[in-house]
């Protein structure tokens, strides 16, 4: 198996650990996504849809699903009325926050049967990995 090969099955193990937290919040993988990503701060559709490489047609869909929730709503930029900017409810942020905190706490299962040292580096590699690709520091709390 090649590198490319290993990094895709280390891609299916993260997103079947991080679809099955949230399977058991009762959220969808981009729903969960979508409010971990605006849990601190409200967001531009346009900075979101680019960031989760989403079209604005397929945001505006997911948004609309999950603001029938009551987890997101939709409000205009009090700079400029023609900006949409999406927040989370006091119910978005608790699912987000739980989220946020499962993951953090659980994928690393991911890893459990390394040494402690390999740990360290797959931490190591993970982090040197997220600042390459210029990840916002608040997309990182």
């Amino acid at each position: 198996m090649g590198y490319g090969d290993k990094l895709f099955w280390l891609s299916v193990l993260i997103q079947r650990k991080y679809a099955q937290i949230c399977a058991e919040l009762d959220l969808t993988p981009m729903q969960a996504t979508l409010l971990c990503a605006i849990k601190d701060e409200p967001k531009r559709m346009t900075y979101l849809a680019a960031s989760l490489g989403m079209t604005k047609n397929a945001l505006s869909q997911l948004v609309d699903r999950t603001e029938r929730r009551d987890l997101v709503s939709r409000v205009g930029s009090e700079q400029d009325r023609r900006v949409i900017m999406l927040g989370v409810t006091p119910t978005g942020k608790v699912l987000a926050d739980a989220v946020y905190a499962e993951t953090a706490e659980r994928l690393p299962d991911i890893a459990e049967n390394l040494s402690a040292d390999d740990q360290r580096d797959l931490e190591r590699i993970a982090t040197a990995v997220v600042d390459a690709a210029d990840v916002p520091a608040s997309a990182r709390s």
